[in-house]
């Protein structure tokens, strides 16, 4: 199943939006992301790992799918989705989805890859960092995250070989789900709006 978020007016560029590990497509954070891109020209579309779909009929919590799987599923609704859209055509997505879609983006052809709070390294394990593939990367991509994400802050990503294609947005204060810390004096409002605001000059541009 697909769900759409259309702009009123024209349509700049499509973007496929896959969701996080624990959290499904109709999230609050999806929902309100797949809302603001959309009411900046971008037109978004959900859809959901085979693991969460099955929560989704019987509400049992189960681990993702193994790592194949996922990105067979990932390829199947690209196919889906290219032939049903024009012009420019996206993929990527919050946490786990975001990384998913990274693997494929050359593979797939993508205009762009655009991943929202990526899981450079699992929570304690900066040691075991999931970025190789991100080294050799072509499609331009924009990732953004949060300066104290605990799955890569600001001074552990620094450290990172990542490709020119690669441009990362770092939001103050900020964690796994672009929350700044109340002392900060910043908002997760003005996170997200500004989030939205630079995914949908990347795609524009």
């Amino acid at each position: 199943m697909l769900v759409w978020n259309r702009p009123d007016g024209q349509v700049s560029c499509t973007l496929i939006l896959a969701h996080g590990a624990g959290a499904p497509m109709d999230s609050p954070f999806m929902e309100d992301m797949a809302q603001r891109l959309a009411a900046r020209g971008v037109a978004v579309v959900r859809f959901e790992f085979p693991y969460m779909a099955a929560r989704r009929e019987d509400g049992r919590r189960r681990p993702p799918n193994p790592l194949a799987q996922l990105l067979a599923c990932w390829r199947e609704v690209h196919a889906l989705v290219r032939q049903q859209v024009t012009g420019p055509l996206a993929i990527g997505g919050k946490s786990m989805g975001g990384r998913m879609a990274s693997l494929l983006a050359d593979e797939l052809g993508a205009d762009a890859l655009v991943c929202l709070g990526y899981p450079f390294h699992a929570v304690g394990k900066a040691d075991k960092p999931r970025v190789a593939h991100l080294a050799d990367l072509k499609t331009p991509a924009l990732i953004v995250q949060g300066e104290r994400d605990p799955m890569g802050d600001r001074l552990t990503v620094a450290g990172y070989s990542l490709s020119d294609a690669i441009r990362v947005h770092w939001l103050a204060a900020a964690d796994h789900d672009l929350k700044p810390l109340k002392a900060s004096g910043l908002t997760h409002e003005q996170h997200l709006a500004n989030a939205a605001d630079e995914i949908a000059k990347f795609l524009t541009a």
